[in-house]
């Protein structure tokens, strides 16, 4: 049974990595506005922060496996709307500097990206939560390595070096994949067998429910810990993701296929953190390990606007990669094992919120910085300006959780 979650959700994230890609790229397609191209990844990212709660509360009432199954036929049924969408707009017109080309397409593409990122929003903690379900519990660090190296080849690897070379070729096409690979995600869903609901029934009551998960994260200083900081990070990261699309663009004058190759290059870096990460934690401890991951990732995201070229961009994403999937053992590893069966939905969908509700921030923050800083630099300058800040800001956080994290885990 593992086999195939593990394999289900590889699909998945072959087709979140091709999404990476598409979605941002795509946006350049309609328009050069660095704000608008933003909004894409904002509106897939928002529902984590507007939606992570319900999910939790959702997932700690049904069967996980089923939820799950929904989640990816849903999935599947949206991206084969966009797919026949764009097939039926092309050829698209010259992107302009402000507004949009094709602003019916713009507002369908936005609808769409809400939708999927509601169901990853429920797939995603649902299948979290199921994991522990799967394997015995001191087996979860080497589970959950597995499981995050092959979701890395997918989304990291394979999926925007797919999806760059797919919407070069043929702008729908990526998107007709993403349909097909959920849609076998969810048969394979469905052969895995067994009841993957909680034992002890949640309540009817809502509120309470809510309180039973708040007051179990507010009771434990590590979990509040490694959520805020994931979530501090989580926002300097879609920072620089969202950025890099025109800084490639205009500033280095690579097309897609380099795009996707950069982003892809960061996988070999999180495949090993995913081949190694018990094995470091087990040597160096839980607090040692998440202080130097998260020191090497911070010095990566500082260099990133040095960076003179493609190959020094993807040798950064190698080292950023590595360093937080390390961490993702750390921190998601002491979630599963410490949070009780029953409350696991929410405190998850808790601790999902505040670490992963920042992303639209940030994603928005880019957006907002370049647009502010084109008026006083030219734009070569402004467009590298999301960088610094997340640079300095990622210094600045490991400062500010060096000493807690030190101690977190005593």
């Amino acid at each position: 049974m593992l086999t195939r979650f593990i394999a289900s959700s590889g699909l998945a994230n072959l087709a979140d990595g091709i999404a990476v890609v598409v979605w941002a790229w795509l946006a350049s397609l309609l328009t050069r506005d660095p704000l608008l191209i933003a909004a894409l990844p904002v509106v897939l990212r928002l529902p984590w922060f507007l939606f992570a709660i319900p999910a939790g509360l959702v997932t700690d009432r049904v069967d996980r496996r089923n939820l799950i199954l929904a989640m990816d036929i849903l999935r599947a049924i949206v991206f084969t709307i966009v797919t026949i969408a764009l097939w039926a707009t092309l050829p698209l017109q010259p992107p302009p500097e402000t507004g949009l080309a094709h602003p019916g397409l713009f507002a369908l593409l936005a609808v769409a990206a809400v939708v999927i990122g509601v169901a990853e929003v429920f797939r995603d903690n649902a299948a979290q939560t199921m994991m522990p379900s799967l394997v015995p519990h001191n087996q979860l660090e080497a589970a959950n390595g597995r499981l995050w190296s092959v979701e890395l080849v997918g989304n990291a690897l394979i999926g925007p070096a797919l999806g760059a070379f797919l919407i070069a070729a043929f702008l729908p096409l990526p998107f007709a994949l993403n349909a097909l690979a959920f849609a076998v995600g969810a048969l394979l869903i469905l052969m895995i067998t067994g009841r993957f609901q909680p034992e002890t029934q949640a309540s009817r009551n809502w509120r309470r429910e809510f309180r039973e998960g708040w007051a179990f994260l507010k009771s434990s200083p590590v979990l509040k810990l490694l959520a805020v900081s994931t979530g501090v990070w989580n926002l300097l990261h879609q920072m620089i993701v969202i950025a890099l699309v025109l800084h490639v663009q205009e500033n280095l004058n690579l097309g897609a296929p380099a795009y996707g190759l950069i982003l892809a290059a960061g996988a070999i870096g999180g495949i090993a953190g995913g081949a190694v990460g018990a094995r470091v934690v087990a040597k160096l401890g839980r607090g040692r390990t998440a202080q130097l991951m998260g020191l090497q990732s911070a010095v990566a995201f500082a260099l990133i606007p040095f960076a003179p070229n493609a190959w020094a961009l993807a040798a950064l994403f190698v080292l950023s990669e590595f360093t937080g999937i390390i961490w993702n053992t750390v921190s998601v590893s002491y979630r599963q094992r410490i949070i009780p069966d029953a409350l696991l939905g929410r405190v998850n969908s808790l601790y999902r919120l505040l670490a992963w509700g920042m992303m639209p921030i940030g994603l928005a923050l880019s957006g907002i910085l370049t647009r502010l800083a084109e008026g006083p630099l030219p734009r070569e300058t402004a467009l590298i300006v999301p960088f610094i800040v997340a640079g300095l800001g990622s210094l600045l956080l490991i400062a500010i959780i060096w000493r807690p994290l030190g101690r977190a885990f005593d």
